[in-house]
């Protein structure tokens, strides 16, 4: 399975309970820090059209925006 990318922020409460729910499952992932880097901030804005994080990216491409841990799961088919 290729790699999940997260876009997110250390400060943002739903970035921190999705990695957290992702290093449970096991699922492996690459975090790419929107508040430090503006070429990922643009990066996740324009994947989501939205400013929200986190910014999922899924293999394959599809793209969650501030999912719950249920949605997570239900795309990851876990």
């Amino acid at each position: 399975m290729d790699d999940i990318v997260l876009y997110g922020a250390d400060w943002c409460g739903d970035c921190r309970r999705a990695k957290t729910w992702l290093r449970e499952n096991k699922v492996a992932f690459t975090e790419v820090d929107v508040e430090h880097d503006e070429a990922a901030r643009a990066r996740a804005v324009e994947l989501s059209g939205r400013k929200n994080i986190p910014v999922i990216v899924l293999p394959g491409g599809t793209v969650l925006v501030e999912p719950t841990n249920a949605e997570l799961k239900a795309a990851l088919g876990l």
